[in-house]
Parts: C-alpha cells; structure tokens; sequence
C-alpha cells in the first residue's frame, strides 16, 4: 500500500466517527490496532520458527481470526464488529491470566490492553480503518523497513505535553546521546520513563553496528530495560520494540518512582542510563517518601536524578535531558543533588539545548548531563568529579528557532561531537560571551552549584506561554532571593553581628 497516505486516511475515516473526539483518541484507537496487527505477525516467525508454538491469545481474538477481511463478504461490520469488539475482544485481552513464569512476549498482551479504550461507535467505518491497517504488508522487509518511518510520524502526532511534562524528544537528539555513550555488547541500559520508546531504539541502533555474532544478537535483544508510567505511550513503546525485532521487550507499565531508593541492589543496577524524564510535573506525598529526606522533591525530575544515581552500576555512563531549572535551581533538594552528583559522581559535561529543541510544545530551555559513577582520575577533595565541561550549542546557521515544520536534524548535532572530541574553551572577551568553559568541583561548589554557566545571549525578550511565564519569573525569583540572602549572610559574618527580623 502507499505507506505515506496511510495516517492521512485513517485520519479521514475516524473524522466521521462520533465517539472520536480529538488527536489523542484517534491515535489511541490506531495504537492497540496496530499492535494487534504487529503482534500477529510476529506470531508469524514464532510459529514458522518454533515447534508446537500456541498463541497466549484465544483464538477467535487473534487478529487473524476477527479482523481479516477476504472479501467474501463475511467479514465483521456494523453492529456485529462493535458488539465483539467491545464485549468479547477488551474483556478477553484485559483479563488474560498472567503469572511471574508468563513469557514476556505473551505478558505485554495483557498490560498493553489493562488501560486501552476502544473509541469508535460507527461499526462500519471501525471496519474502514481496520482494513487500513491490515494491508500493510509487515512480513515484506522493505515495506516493514519503510513503515518505521510512518510508526515516527504516528508517534509525533501525539507529541503535546501532558500533565507530567513529558515530551517526544527529537530522533536526532536520542540518536546523537547514545552514540556519543558508545554502546557495547553485554551491557544493559534503561530508561525509567521511556515514553514510546525513543531513547531505547536510538540504543539499538547505535548497539546494532556492534554485533558480529549470534550471541551478540541474543545480548542484543536482552540489552534494554523500560518503564512507564502511561498505558498509552507504553502501548506504543512495546508496538516500537516489536517493529524493531525485540520479541521479547523488557519494557514493563508503571512507575519508576514507587519503590525506595534504599532498597536497590547491584542487580537492579544498569551499565547505561539514557532518558529525559519528566519535568514540570509534581509528584505525591507518598512517592516523595520513597527517597531520603535531604533529596525528597516535589519536582518530578529531581526525583529522577536521584533515581538514577542508585540504579546507575559502578562504572556506569548516564545521558539526561535536564530543564534550566535544575542548573540554577536553590531549593534544598536541588542543591542536595547537585553536590551529590558532584561528590559521588564525574559529572563531567553539560551541553546547553537551543529553548526551541520541542518547539512548537514547550519552550522550555533544556541540557544534557553526561555523567559517570566511577572516581575521576586525579580526583581529590572529596569530589569524584575532576572538572565539568559546558558546550553550548547554538542554533545552526539560516535557523531563527526550531519548529514543527524545521526540526532539529542529525547534521545539527556536529558541532557537538567536533567539540567533544577537541575539548577547549571559546569565550569572545570582547562581548564576554562564554560558548564553552571548563570548571572545578570546587568551583562549581563555591558558586553555590549554580550549574548555569555558558548561557545563550538574551538577544529578545522570548514569549513564553502565560503558566510557563510564571513558573520561569518565580523559579529565577527564588533564585535571585537566594543569592542576596547568601551575600547578606556573608556581609553579616564578616561584620560580626546578625539582624533578626
């Protein structure tokens, strides 16, 4: 079929669907069809590959059995479509038994239908869009290889923040952090919100040029590990790994942060920790208690830096996408985990994002922390980190800001990767501008960890919708109320008496 018209007429059928209302319930509706149809072929190769091979789904629930439409003129519709759908098909797939020896392959059955809805109402055009899906031709390589592109289209159309702050992250910038991590074969990485599933395909594929071997490929396919919060973009994480030949994903439905940090051992360890967690988003009283007090926060993120502090293996690599809060930030959370991520950790390079990386969604300004849990060679003073490197990059020549129809492409990242392998500072003296400097621990410690440094020039004032406005002026409020308080302390000290209020 003609791959590229394939969302546009799904589109245009589900239009004309009542119970359809908005982008978000069309693409869910599309994403457990799709995953039915994925899934059946998969169950494809399991039979050709595997003696006696039986399917975890019932029979008259395979997509083979229901949804296939040969033309005969037998093929379900109308009323009769909508009564299976809705009353054999969510039941059956929602209370399929699943116990701790389940295979995974059959187990993410269960948790990719526990939340999924179905939206229609129209049993004839439900008909329409099913027979849409069914044409594509998965079991032919080229066109399996051509729809990857088409699945990144149907998961940047549902690219709007939700309540928890998460965003698709641009193909180029996943791609760039994990092989700038340089993967190797028989280590495991993870991503504690993996979204669709964007940091662990980069992963693959950076992982995939390493394979030379049969054992290579088993390593291969056991090598990620994902979790998230969301039924919905974990319906399409799982429908991402299947596509990319991961029979088996290690990608489970929850949330990262319900368990206490304290109680992690070194085989819930990772070699490899890529992500960009959710930001903006405030978590619960009783998940906050899962962390120890001086690093206990209400900010989404934080919280997610600590996770991977205690679940990064000794001598393991991290990459994560940070918002400018965090930098600047001088609550007592923040500054608890910045001086961790100092003293326990080499935080050794912190590339400053262009605000419009998730342009038109959000223009929060973002980073890359690249750190390891190992000790800096010479390091001293308490401090495993030696000296964090920041590189700012800057938008590319012709681009005022990105933007949904001028994205962020791989050649954008160069400048990056010449940098990296070419460490030196850039600083014009004249406009005192800083690009690229290289600090201490000790001087990052004595600035109060303000890791805010080589920032963009405010040429203009940036128009920031009006919640964000207010969030950014109290963040920087806070910030600023901060430092004047620290140097009146200091005066006080110095002067030798206090002040009571």
């Amino acid at each position: 079929m003609a791959l590229n018209n394939f969302v546009k007429n799904i589109r245009n059928i589900m239009r004309n669907d009542a119970g359809i209302n908005g982008d978000a319930q069309r693409i869910e509706q599309i994403a457990w069809m799709l995953f039915l149809k994925v899934y059946d072929e998969k169950e494809n190769d399991w039979e050709f590959n595997e003696d006696g091979y039986v399917s975890f789904i019932p029979e008259n629930c395979r997509w083979r059995n229901w949804a296939k439409d040969s033309g005969d003129g037998e093929a379900l519709t109308a009323d009769a479509l909508l009564d299976f759908v809705n009353n054999t098909l969510f039941p059956t797939l929602k209370g399929l038994e699943v116990t701790p020896s389940t295979p995974m392959r059959s187990a993410i059955v269960r948790t990719t239908f526990e939340d999924a809805n179905q939206y229609m109402k129209d049993g004839v055009l439900l008909r329409q869009v099913i027979n849409v899906i069914d044409q594509l031709d998965l079991g032919d390589y080229e066109e399996s290889h051509a729809f990857g592109e088409i699945y990144e289209s149907i998961l940047k159309e549902m690219q709007s923040a939700g309540t928890a702050g998460e965003f698709y992250t641009p193909r180029a910038l996943t791609d760039f952090m994990a092989e700038i991590i340089q993967p190797k074969v028989g280590e495991q990485m993870a991503d504690f919100a993996c979204g669709t599933g964007g940091f662990i395909t980069s992963w693959l594929k950076a992982l995939d040029k390493e394979v030379k071997t049969a054992e290579d490929k088993e390593e291969y396919a056991r090598s990620i590990y994902g979790i998230e919060k969301k039924q919905f973009p974990y319906m399409l994480c799982v429908t991402n790994m299947l596509l990319h030949d991961i029979d088996s994903p290690h990608v489970n439905h929850g949330n990262s942060l319900t368990r206490d940090v304290l109680n992690y051992t070194d085989e819930d360890k990772f070699d490899v920790v890529l992500m960009n967690p959710p930001y903006g988003g405030s978590e619960k009283n009783d998940i906050k208690q899962h962390f120890p007090s001086d690093l206990s926060s209400s900010e989404t993120a934080d919280l997610f830096m600590v996770l991977i502090m205690y679940r990064l293996k000794e001598n393991g690599r991290a990459a994560v996408i940070l918002p400018d809060g965090f930098l600047f930030g001088t609550d007592n959370a923040k500054l608890a985990i910045k001086e961790k991520l100092l003293r326990e950790f080499n935080l050794h390079t912190i590339v400053r994002l262009p605000g419009s990386i998730f342009s038109p969604y959000t223009s929060i300004a973002t980073n890359i922390l690249f750190f390891n849990n190992e000790m800096a060679e010479g390091a001293k003073q308490g401090f495993n980190t030696k000296e964090t490197w920041f590189y700012r990059l800057d938008m590319p020549e012709g681009y005022k800001h990105f933007s949904k129809t001028k994205p962020m492409r791989t050649e954008h990242c160069q400048p990056i990767v010449d940098w990296w392998n070419d460490r030196h500072e850039i600083v014009d003296g004249v406009n005192n501008d800083e690009k690229s400097r290289c600090f201490t621990a000790q001087q990052l410690l004595d600035m109060d960890c303000n890791l805010d440094q080589c920032k963009f020039p405010k040429d203009e004032e940036e128009i920031l919708p009006p919640k964000e406005l207010l969030e950014d002026y109290y963040k920087k409020r806070a910030a600023l109320d901060h430092e004047i308080d620290k140097t009146l302390a200091e005066i006080q000290r110095i002067l030798g008496f206090e002040i009571e209020l």
